[in-house]
Formats: C-alpha cells, structure tokens, sequence
C-alpha cells in the first residue's frame, strides 16, 4: 500500500480507518524530514495492515495544530481515532514499527 497525502478533506475517513494509522508530519524544506520520508514510504509498501499518510504542515497548519505539532518530523499513531503514540525527530525504522504495535 502506498502513502496517502492526508489534508484535512480526507482526514476524517483516515480517523475513521480500522487500521492502525501512521502519521508523518513534515514539510518539504524540513532535512530531517527528508531523512525520515524513504523510511515511512518503506513501512508504507510493507506493511499493507496499516495506513501510512503523510500530512504537509506547510499545507495544513490545521491539523498540525490540532495534533499539537511543534517540531518535525512528528510521527503520530492512531488507533480508533486516538492518539496512541507519538515521536518528534528522525527514528530508525525498527523504532516506527515498534510504535505500531499493540
């Protein structure tokens, strides 16, 4: 499954996904960023039981905002609509997945 570009038009039905849901908050001036990015798009195509977006903070100060955004990369994890985990900075794809678990 590839990476969904989330805005706050389609936000509502990824709140409402039944799977788990990994947020990256980024932007696209960001470095870290950038260094984060190959890793969640590589979640993304192996790991089809969650749903992986991407949210441009540049582009949705909105939901950055309502996510409490402060710095980024912020990655953010969703299960029934809550905020189960979250982490700001640059992390190795071991500890992504690791914050996906139950």
């Amino acid at each position: 499954m590839s990476v969904m570009q989330i805005t706050q038009q389609n936000f509502e039905q990824v709140k409402q996904s039944e799977k788990t849901v990994l947020l990256d908050f980024y932007a696209d001036w960001c470095g870290p960023c950038r260094m984060v990015s190959p890793t969640v798009d590589e979640i993304a195509e192996e790991n089809p039981q969650y749903l992986v977006g991407k949210v441009n903070v540049d582009a949705e100060p909105d939901l950055a905002s309502a996510f409490g955004v402060m710095s980024i990369p912020t990655l953010v994890v969703l299960k029934n609509g809550k905020i189960v985990n979250q982490a700001v900075g640059v992390r190795a794809k071991e500890q992504i997945l690791d914050m996906l678990k139950p």
